[in-house]
């Protein structure tokens, strides 16, 4: 067996899962309350080798054999507040996502505060889910109720009529938290429920960047790419010399 062969073979593979990550992140760079994609690299045993044949495993001269590990994460930090000079616009400063309901009655959490109002005059977020209040229920704009104010605490008024408060939810550990499609975030299974935020800090007119600096990402992408070529350098050269050792052995 060639372990370095091996190794090198599981070097590309996660190089090509850091890049997969590098490329989401400049993709979704310019989407407000988007979550960089981080990942990070370990070791893994697999085995040792002997240089004597008939010796026990652990005993004293073997070779651990070693292979990376990737592992993926969210970088939960925040993001630049950008003004948008849009109404109903809002972005959280600090803790706390928004909490969204979907079609099917679930609940997913977002930072991205980027509102719409329905037709039938419901707020929602730019992919069309409900915006819930502390309540639990959406929120219903008032026909011909004039402009929109939103407080720092995330309460929401027309005029003198009260539409209700953000619901703003924090998590005990956002590590749990699992990204999916559109944004959003939901706790992974088990995990304790989210806690509302008692004194929110909410800033109409403004939306929350995402945390992604490309300029990074494009060094990333560099780096990458010499990993990658010195790696396949490796396999060629211990392709080459075992071809050669099989034509002299005949």
């Amino acid at each position: 067996m060639n372990v370095g062969l091996y190794q090198s073979a599981s070097a590309l593979s996660a190089l090509e899962r850091w890049q997969d990550t590098v490329s989401q992140n400049i993709t979704s760079s310019q989407t407000a309350g988007y979550r960089k994609r981080t990942v990070n690299f370990s070791t893994q045993r697999a085995g040792e080798l002997q240089p004597n044949p008939k010796a026990r495993i652990g005993t004293e001269g073997a070779i651990s054999m070693v292979f990376p590990k990737i592992n993926s994460g969210i970088n939960f930090q925040n993001g630049e507040i950008q003004p948008t000079r849009r109404e109903l616009d809002c972005s959280i400063q600090g803790e706390g996502f928004f909490e969204v309901q979907r079609p099917d009655g679930s609940h997913v959490y977002t930072r991205s505060g980027e509102f719409r109002m329905r037709p039938d005059r419901t707020l929602v977020t730019s992919s069309g889910d409900e915006i819930l209040s502390d309540a639990g229920a959406p929120i219903l704009l008032v026909p011909n109720g004039g402009p929109v104010v939103i407080n720092q605490n995330g309460s929401i008024f027309q005029g003198a009529t009260s539409l209700g408060k953000f619901a703003v939810k924090k998590f005990a550990d956002n590590s749990q938290l699992r990204p999916i499609a559109g944004g959003f975030f939901v706790p992974a299974p088990g995990s304790p429920a989210p806690e509302t935020v008692d004194d929110p800090e909410l800033l109409q007119g403004y939306l929350e960047a995402s945390n992604v600096t490309p300029l990074r990402e494009m060094v990333d992408l560099v780096l990458i790419s010499r990993a990658y070529e010195a790696n396949q350098k490796i396999i060629n050269t211990v392709d080459q010399q075992m071809q050669k050792t099989l034509e002299a052995l005949g």
